[in-house]
């Protein structure tokens, strides 16, 4: 699910429908790009690739998940990164491109979607091992400390599912990282930010160093958009995370230390109970129709 950068806008270069397990997907053609394909599922955008060229990342978050990976090893150093969500495997396939010999899994579970993206978006050669299952289940089977990078960007239609959303499973994501491993989650809300401060008040309740990349109007409640929660048990690169966001064709804030605690405020660290999924987007947005009148 994307932010400001709205490829299906665009007149499509051409568009193919498919019915997957959870609902209707759509591959609409870049007109920019000849072999990039944005990915929608029930009317809203999940992923954009270009065949042609995988480093190129569409979406303003995804271009922030990677700065992440570029930040944790130099291009060419392999790393070991489990996708909670699989979409059309875009920061994967920029993983795989910019550092050969990664080991990644991708855990999606829609059966079909997987068949969808083999079929017309295929990422042969690069290493990728995706998994049909879902997400909170897969990661509790993963080898303790075995995990470079953990990024959690699942939506169930337009909303992140409650089970992914509690401190009970960030316990487990923290499980599963390796020394100096980060948790990098896309997490989608708007107005009063009231679900994402819950999210970044379980992260802290986890995690020993915690930061949140996002637009300065997604932050002060004008738009509809997506944060990155990042979380580590060990120090995050900020400097370069604020170099890189700042010289984003969208920039956004970074948010650390004392600001991060701010932003939480007194929000609650939701546990498996308490949690509860993402909010649903405006009609409209991320390409979701209006309701009909």
């Amino acid at each position: 699910m994307h932010g400001p950068t709205e490829p299906e806008e665009r007149v499509a270069r051409a568009v193919v429908h498919a019915e997957v397990d959870h609902g209707h997907a759509e591959l609409l053609g870049d007109p920019d790009r000849p072999q990039g394909w944005t990915l929608l599922l029930g009317g809203t955008a999940q992923s954009h690739v270009d065949l042609d060229d995988p480093t190129h990342l569409e979406f303003e978050y995804v271009r922030r998940f990677g700065h992440v990976v570029d930040l944790l090893a130099p291009r060419g150093s392999p790393l070991r990164v489990l996708h909670l969500g699989g979409g059309a495997w875009t920061l994967a396939r920029y993983v795989a491109t910019t550092r050969p010999r990664s080991v990644q899994q991708v855990v999606e579970l829609d059966a079909a979607l997987v068949d969808l993206v083999r079929s017309r978006l295929p990422a042969d050669g690069l290493g990728i091992d995706v998994i049909v299952g879902d997400a909170r289940a897969a990661l509790t089977r993963a080898t303790p400390g075995s995990v470079d990078l953990l990024v959690l960007d699942v939506f169930a239609g337009a909303r992140t599912p409650a089970h992914l959303t509690s401190t009970q499973f960030l316990d487990s994501v923290a499980a599963a990282l390796a020394p100096g491993g980060v948790y990098a989650a896309n997490v989608a809300d708007g107005g009063e930010l009231r679900f994402a401060r819950t999210q970044v008040a379980a992260a802290l309740s986890r995690f020993a160093d915690v930061a949140v990349l996002a637009a300065p109007d997604l932050l002060h409640g004008r738009r509809f958009g997506n944060l990155v929660l990042l979380g580590s048990a060990e120090e995050l690169p900020v400097d370069g995370l604020v170099r890189r966001a700042a010289s984003d064709p969208f920039p956004a804030r970074v948010l650390v230390g004392a600001e991060v605690r701010r932003f939480a405020g007194d929000a609650a660290a939701p546990s498996d109970r308490a949690a509860t999924p993402s909010p649903e987007p405006p009609p409209g947005f991320f390409g979701r129709p209006a309701d009909p009148a």
